[in-house]
């Protein structure tokens, strides 16, 4: 079978996926996308270049849409000459957030598409008012509606979409629910998975961590507020006071995957570290930055308690990672994030914004520490149960894909 994915970011969402296609005799993947160093074996990738739109054209609101169509017509162009050359998909499965897969159906009419809907944008009671503090670049409800356009148009132009999780499914429009299917891209749990031998070195402290020590985990792409940099860093402090063996291990880029940039020529890690000043023993917080796959696994197999929090957005592949792996999570009382995580059951919960509880939570744990493992056995039973790769979702995959080259509505079915 041909099979052509499409995003921006090669591979993303689709590197268990294309890597499973490539992988069978007699497959012939091809992955469109932007430029980057990534590759993946078996897997052909074709770069496309888009047109940065000026700002000084058409109306500032309409300024993501005539990106996304910039980008379309990009994506287009670049199967049009996959297909002079004589390629012939039997399907498209590619991102529709950024305008990608609006005009592929002009150029491959009969094969169907699957397009992946991530997010529908609302002004109020997601991520856009959540947080005080930071001003969203959203904030005007009729940029946010323009960038909706493209979540229609993408619709109107797929046959059939996917998205990850019930909640982000329950944020569009019902008309538009009746054919998106709630489909998570699943995690390897065979490869992410708890070990005790697990170990990390950090050379510049000259210190070995391992599950011995009170490691305390933070994992984000970006260092920001939609990720809840702010609030734990606010209650690391208060959390070295009381755990004076403690040490905190943070992953993630200075960067900005979501929201506002902070002061320019700074990183929101730097803004933090300047407002808690002397307050925060930096001799044992431990800033990774961007780390190979497997040292980042390490990082979570040595936790002793994990933090995620998010705003009410996109749920993070790091903490379904994290419950594979068997941490002890403090999460977010925040909707994506409760919808895995049961308080009490599978991980702890606490409120978003209170620095106080935080803090109050970890040293509790970390005090009961060896009254946890049963909230840590319970996070990996979940993490299997509803996000396993090979033996739950790859399945699940297979079927829809399957149903649309054969001309059969799938199911919306759940997770």
């Amino acid at each position: 079978m041909n099979y052509l994915f499409i995003h921006q970011n090669f591979p993303a969402q689709y590197l268990h996926l294309a890597r499973h296609f490539a992988g069978k005799p007699g497959n012939n993947v091809r992955f469109v996308t932007q430029p980057n160093e990534n590759q993946l074996q078996g897997v052909d990738k074709i770069v496309y270049q888009v047109e940065t739109a000026s700002t000084a054209a058409g109306h500032a609101i309409t300024q993501d849409l005539d990106q996304a169509a910039r980008t379309g017509a990009a994506v287009a162009d670049t199967c049009q000459r996959l297909k002079d050359e004589g390629f012939r998909p039997d399907i498209v499965i590619g991102h529709a957030g950024w305008g990608e897969t609006l005009f592929v159906k002009d150029v491959f009419p009969q094969t169907p598409l699957l397009a992946y809907f991530e997010f529908f944008y609302r002004s109020q009671g997601v991520d856009v008012d959540f947080d005080p503090e930071f001003r969203s670049i959203f904030n005007d409800p009729r940029r946010l509606r323009m960038r909706n356009a493209t979540n229609f148009l993408a619709h109107d132009a797929a046959d059939w979409g996917h998205t990850p999780t019930k909640w982000q499914h329950s944020l569009y429009p019902a008309e538009m629910r009746q054919r998106i299917s709630v489909l998570h891209e699943g995690v390897d749990t065979d490869r992410v998975r708890p070990d005790p031998k697990a170990k990390i070195t950090l050379v510049r402290d000259n210190l070995v961590l391992t599950r011995d020590d009170e490691v305390i985990t933070y994992v984000a792409r970006n260092l920001e507020p939609y990720r809840g940099f702010h609030i734990f860093m606010r209650a690391l402090p208060q959390i070295l006071k009381r755990r004076p063996r403690a040490h905190a291990v943070i992953v993630g880029g200075d960067g900005v995957s979501y929201g506002a940039p902070p002061p320019p020529g700074s990183s929101f890690r730097e803004v933090m570290l300047r407002e808690l000043g002397a307050e925060l023993d930096l001799s044992r917080v431990h800033f990774l930055g961007l780390i190979p796959y497997g040292l980042y696994l390490n990082v979570l197999q040595i936790s002793s308690v994990h933090i995620y929090l998010t705003y009410p957005f996109v749920l993070s592949w790091s903490f379904v990672e994290a419950m594979a792996s068997g941490c002890l999570i403090i999460g977010s009382k925040t909707t994506p994030v409760l919808e895995a995580l049961e308080n009490g059951v599978n991980g702890l919960a606490v409120d978003f914004f209170s620095t106080k509880a935080l803090a109050d939570l970890v040293s509790e744990a970390l005090d009961r520490r060896n009254r946890m493992q049963p909230l840590r056995d319970a996070a990996r039973r979940t993490a299997i149960a509803k996000f396993d790769l090979k033996r739950r979702q790859l399945p699940r995959w297979k079927k829809l894909i399957d149903d649309l080259l054969n001309d059969r509505r799938p199911r919306i079915g759940k997770n």
